[in-house]
């Protein structure tokens, strides 16, 4: 029973002004589910949800104080707090303004980012009038004001008066039309790539997970061997890198700043100068360590992080000593990095030096909601005087991050010049860990008693509870939606294209309040076009290809959306049906899209040929013996369609069909014609998994395990050296070149 059962007024009156105010904060109604049915939100739930925004709800009388303080909040500025507008139209702004007031005169004034301004003048009455109302007792107009002088791309201020009055000001957003396409898109040429999981790298020199380094060896053989235009990354943001907590990059630390984990330690020049670290480097201790981490199964992110975090202490203190002491130019470069950076570098080392220190001081103090109370404010008294006292550790912790950039640029610049066209193709998480710097730094821009998830479907009948809150969307659109904009621009960071995870965000997410179950929520939506308009913004500006991963319950409208802004779909092979579950041929899949075999969370092909996925989830128990049956039933089925579609595009002979469809093992060819199928797509881009490359069973991450399943730490099963060695590695290849070469996928200048 929810906890709002018994305290809902059921008169007719209460339901409408419940149902006008949840509207107003784009509370969705209800929602259709993936076999069609109808939900209708409940007055319980929504009741919770504006309680969770600090909107008092419970009878007639606090519903109408809500929207008569709505309203207040609205009619009460002479314009919004933030206009989104489009470049290439005139700038049209809404007033808000006082009933009497056509005579009167507008002075506007917009401060670009450069500094630089202009202003313009306009008598009230030649606004258009666009609607009106009374706000209690006041009458207010609506009028539209039009500027057609164009103003640049970029994130301005705008100043509105009224008749030379007090000054309202507007965060002013210029946006692009669509986002970024590189040249050879732009013309329809199409691209491949390999995604990969950067920590699962394996190599001799690396110290057990994946680096910089590892990477540039890994672009090196792409370029070489598949012509690959691009390498998928797992998001690279940081983690706690500490047990029994997560490892998943899909619920990091920060959208904002990076994994030490990804470091090299013997690229950094301070590890090469330091004597210490190289008689550290030298010590039989440390390379048997080094040894025992690169020789286990599985990545140990405690492990390597507390041994990197040394070899990074020792850096820092010889950074300190002679770059920063003697004003080297290195030192100039890092100072310049870090004052640009700024507030958000700032805060992120202080919070990184406090949850450093406290848990030192007291190892079951793991995250800052154990913090004592005075360090849960990030600007308290408490924490500045610790900021200030601990300056040493803050900047280690700007220096770190300043590396990881160094090191992250020189891998991109690699790709570049490897000749790959997109070079590293970076990932934007969903979400951030509740307990990480984010909701620490950030607090009001997140809310507090609802949590994020999935109604219920196929895959989880139950519904899915991803235990973090939603975002603040009122918050974000008063701060100008600078988070929002800085998420893209460092998740980007040198790399020409960024895959947002769960893009349907952009338009809603499904909230769970606190005390109701997943089979409960609803739909909250959020100002898409708004958000469209700034990521459009930052791809133009950065130079990066942007993906939507527009699985799972996806209306028409927000695929238009994604279309009209330039936003390539992301489409999986095991996705992609048509009527009868048939899947569809290679000519029905968008040209505006990237197309790939499976994703960290579904099995691999080989993982699906085999049932691995179906007999994993058995062995621990998420299926019973009647779910497992259903699975495999429909494994057999949809192995069978999906013969039978390779056969209809010529790919598969028909004579192998029936024995490929039994088979339990994904043979040569049927490995050989998927990889055709996908590579044969219209899509503008298309991407091959690393373990579908190398068929291998066992994927990234099973849904629904924690420690039942070593997700996010599975090594790849060729180290590097092996990839150049190997027959097996170097058919592989051979195979994928050969259609890349044929569709004409590849890199120009390939061999």
């Amino acid at each position: 029973m929810s906890p709002y059962s018994t305290a809902v007024p059921s008169s007719a009156e209460y339901r409408r002004l419940l149902g006008e105010v949840s509207s107003s904060h784009q509370v969705e109604d209800g929602y259709w589910d993936i076999w069609g049915r109808r939900h209708e939100t409940s007055a319980e739930v929504c009741l919770a949800i504006l309680g969770s925004l600090g909107v008092a709800s419970r009878s007639e009388q606090e519903l109408r104080r809500a929207i008569a303080s709505r309203e207040r909040a609205i009619w009460g500025r002479l314009a919004p707090q933030t206009v989104v507008a489009a470049e290439k139209k005139p700038l049209a702004i809404e007033l808000r303004l006082p009933e009497g007031s056509s005579t009167a005169e507008l002075a506007l004034q917009v401060t670009l980012e450069d500094g630089r301004q202009r202003q313009w003048r306009s008598k009230v009455e030649s606004c258009a009038r666009t609607g009106e109302a009374e706000v209690e007792g006041y009458r207010y107009t609506l009028r539209r004001l039009e500027i057609e002088d164009p103003i640049p791309l970029g994130y301005h201020e705008l100043e509105v008066s009224l008749d030379g009055g007090e000054r309202c000001k507007t965060q002013l957003i210029v946006c692009p039309e669509k986002a970024w396409l590189p040249e050879p898109l732009r013309e329809n040429q199409r691209r491949a790539g390999l995604a990969v999981s950067l920590y699962g790298l394996r190599s001799e020199r690396t110290w057990g997970c994946g680096d910089f380094t590892a990477l540039a060896a890994l672009i090196d053989w792409v370029a070489d061997q598949l012509q690959g235009s691009y390498i998928a990354l797992n998001p690279l943001h940081a983690i706690h890198n500490r047990l029994p907590f997560n490892t998943s990059p899909y619920l990091p630390n920060t959208l904002f700043y990076r994994n030490p984990i990804y470091l090299d330690m013997e690229r950094i020049p301070e590890i090469q100068d330091s004597r210490l670290a190289q008689r550290l480097l030298a010590s039989e201790k440390i390379r048997d360590e080094i040894a025992g981490l690169n020789a286990a199964e599985l990545v140990d992110y405690e492990g390597v992080h507390g041994l990197k975090r040394r070899f990074l202490k020792v850096a820092f203190r010889h950074f300190r000593q002679r770059e920063l002491k003697q004003g080297t130019a290195r030192a100039a470069q890092f100072l310049a990095w870090v004052e640009e950076e700024g507030e958000l570098l700032e805060r992120y080392a202080v919070y990184s030096a406090l949850d450093e220190h406290l848990h030192r001081q007291n190892p079951e103090v793991w995250t800052w909601a154990d913090w004592p109370a005075e360090y849960r404010e990030p600007e308290s008294e408490a924490v500045g005087e610790f900021a200030r006292e601990k300056r040493r550790s803050v900047q280690f912790h700007k220096y770190v991050q300043w590396l990881l950039d160094e090191q992250g640029r020189q891998a991109q610049r690699h790709a570049l010049e490897s000749g790959m066209e997109i070079g590293l193709f970076h990932d934007l998480p969903l979400a951030t860990d509740r307990y990480g710097f984010e909701l620490w730094a950030h607090r009001p821009y997140y809310v507090d008693g609802c949590r994020v998830g999935a109604p219920p479907d196929d895959f989880a009948p139950k519904g899915q509870d991803w235990s973090f809150p939603p975002p603040n969307t009122e918050q974000h659109k008063a701060g100008g939606y600078r988070l929002f904009a800085q998420a893209i621009r460092h998740s980007a960071r040198h790399g020409g294209a960024l895959r947002i995870d769960h893009v349907m965000r952009l338009f809603r997410l499904y909230w769970i309040p606190d005390g109701f179950d997943a089979t409960e929520g609803t739909y909250v939506r959020d100002n898409y076009e708004e958000l469209l308009g700034v990521l459009a913004l930052e791809s133009v500006r950065e130079k990066i290809l942007i993906v939507g991963e527009d699985l799972g319950t996806v209306e028409p409208y927000m695929r238009d959306a994604l279309r009209r802004f330039g936003i390539l779909s992301y489409r999986l092979l095991y996705f992609e049906r048509g009527e009868n579950g048939r899947f569809r041929p290679p000519h029905e899949y968008p040209v505006q899209a990237l197309v790939s075999s499976t994703t960290h969370d579904l099995p691999t092909l080989a993982g699906f040929w085999s049932g691995r996925d179906i007999e994993l989830r058995a062995g621990l128990g998420l299926l019973d013996e009647e779910g497992s049956r259903r699975w495999q039933e429909g494994r057999r089925e949809d192995k069978r369609k999906l013969v039978e579609a390779l056969v209809h595009a010529g790919l598969l002979a028909g004579e192998l069909s029936e024995a490929a469809a039994q088979s339990d093992e994904l043979t040569g060819e049927l490995h050989n014609a998927i990889a055709g199928f996908l590579v044969s797509t219209p899509s503008l881009l298309m991407t091959l998994n690393q373990e579908d490359l190398t068929k291998e069973a066992e994927q990234q991450n099973l849904p629904g395990t924690t420690e039942e399943y070593p997700n996010w730490r599975r090594k790849m099963r060729f180290s590097l050296e092996q990839l150049h060695e190997s027959k097996e590695a170097s058919d592989f290849a051979a195979m994928f070149r050969h259609w890349l070469a044929r569709e004409q996928r590849a890199i120009p200048g390939g061999g």
